[in-house]
């Protein structure tokens, strides 16, 4: 007791309840009235069968107990300890035990801690205020824990508003989307877009250029999710299929009608419409093509886009278009006109790069030639089926994972239908 100075007293932590159990009455008081003086609360009990009567009390959180009591003794009370439904408790077990073996039982029973007799006052402190230590850790761990569960479930609460927010969103992103087949009569016109996340910056469309062209555009927004998804929806609307005035792609002239401008000369409007009016670090690529449905003749700008590919009854692929750079990224670029002639029985297939980047477990792209591959296997397909079979054979390559790339395409099937004036007749419907 004379060890026990009032400084070393002052330095443990006041205020905790302590249990103690010591079938020896001497031994019970003297350890009692020395934790009292250091500040701790203590209840003290005779044997382990009482010390459970107090433990329905949740603030005694350290036990100090003997080994050696009638009836139950020190690492069967612990276990019966272990066994409560209660807060975490830091448990001394008092030994003059030095066997090994007696010590492992007492630590299987859940003991935290041993003090050897003779007690030496300055260890049990030590070993209370770890158990302390322990206590607080643990109860500053659980703290911590709600925090986190509760945090959790906040975010939990506003990702499901996210979620169905942006199921929402791809429900009308795809209400942008044409019909995924079209029959026009002299051209059948067939698109898809398949997203890599809930929405994508992908958008295909066609629209009337005049009586006798057709108009059809694949753009592919750079990045993914919601702003890219945004900017197709402001794209979309540029290119409008039933209002002339609306259409970027038509300008008013000296006798007060609309009349569509060349390809690259709407391309290069768009770039500056991004750069001058737009406020963002968001580029695209875009291919814009105006099919003569008399003729066959294609005229078209390419905007960093994939080249398009001309798909022959016979069974070929050819590659057209000459590149050039994307748009919205350089001010006062100049794009490039590009001609081809379709055929009766070509189909014109542009695509975005999702679908020539799709790669293969191995990391192996599938590229041009692979694309071109899928289209001359599939050159009998009738058009109306061409893309669903081409997303099979997609989702083939990549063996089912995810496409890491937002996957569009569009294609125009030209002359493959008869009765060219019922394309004429739809234009005329478009463009009254």
């Amino acid at each position: 007791m004379a060890s026990l100075t009032p400084m070393l007293l002052a330095d443990i932590h006041k205020g905790a309840k302590v249990l103690v159990v010591d079938d020896s009455r001497a031994q019970r008081h003297l350890m009692s009235a020395t934790l009292k003086r250091a500040g701790y609360r203590v209840i003290g009990a005779g044997t382990a069968e009482e010390a459970l009567e107090h433990l329905g009390d949740p603030e005694i959180r350290l036990i100090v107990s003997d080994w050696g009591m009638p009836g139950m003794d020190g690492p069967e009370f612990c276990a019966a300890l272990r066994a409560m439904e209660r807060p975490y408790s830091y448990f001394i077990l008092i030994t003059s035990k030095s066997d090994r073996s007696e010590k492992a039982r007492g630590l299987d029973a859940g003991a935290d801690d041993f003090v050897t007799r003779p007690i030496n006052w300055h260890e049990l402190r030590s070993r209370i205020r770890a158990g302390e230590r322990i206590l607080d850790m643990q109860e500053e761990l659980r703290e911590k824990t709600r925090v986190v569960e509760a945090t959790l479930s906040e975010l939990r609460t506003i990702h499901c508003a996210m979620e169905q927010d942006l199921v929402e969103a791809r429900k009308l992103q795809m209400s942008l989307m044409p019909p995924e087949y079209r029959d026009l009569g002299a051209v059948g016109i067939a698109s898809k877009l398949l997203t890599c996340g809930h929405v994508g910056g992908d958008l295909v469309g066609s629209f009337p250029v005049s009586h006798t062209k057709l108009g059809i555009y694949s753009i592919d927004v750079s990045g993914h999710g919601i702003a890219s998804a945004l900017m197709t929806g402001r794209l979309s609307a540029l290119f409008s299929a039933t209002e002339q005035h609306r259409n970027i792609a038509f300008s008013r002239q000296t006798d007060g009608s609309m009349a569509a401008d060349a390809p690259e000369q709407v391309v290069a409007r768009l770039n500056n419409l991004m750069l001058d009016d737009l406020d963002t670090d968001i580029y695209f690529t875009c291919i814009l093509a105006y099919l003569d449905l008399e003729t066959g003749a294609l005229d078209f700008c390419q905007a960093g886009h994939p080249h398009p590919l001309v798909s022959t009854l016979d069974g070929q692929v050819i590659t057209i278009g000459d590149g050039g750079p994307p748009v919205g990224l350089i001010r006062g670029l100049s794009f490039e006109k590009s001609a081809a002639q379709l055929n009766p029985g070509d189909r014109l297939v542009l695509f975005s790069d999702g679908c020539t980047e799709c790669t293969d477990p191995e990391g192996n792209m599938l590229g041009e030639d692979g694309l071109a591959s899928l289209l001359r296997a599939h050159a009998m397909t009738p058009t109306q089926k061409l893309l669903h079979q081409l997303e099979q054979d997609l989702r083939n390559f990549t063996q089912n994972r995810d496409f890491e790339d937002d996957v569009s395409m569009i294609i125009l099937d030209y002359q493959r239908c008869a009765q060219s004036q019922k394309t004429l007749n739809l234009a005329d419907q478009a463009l009254a």
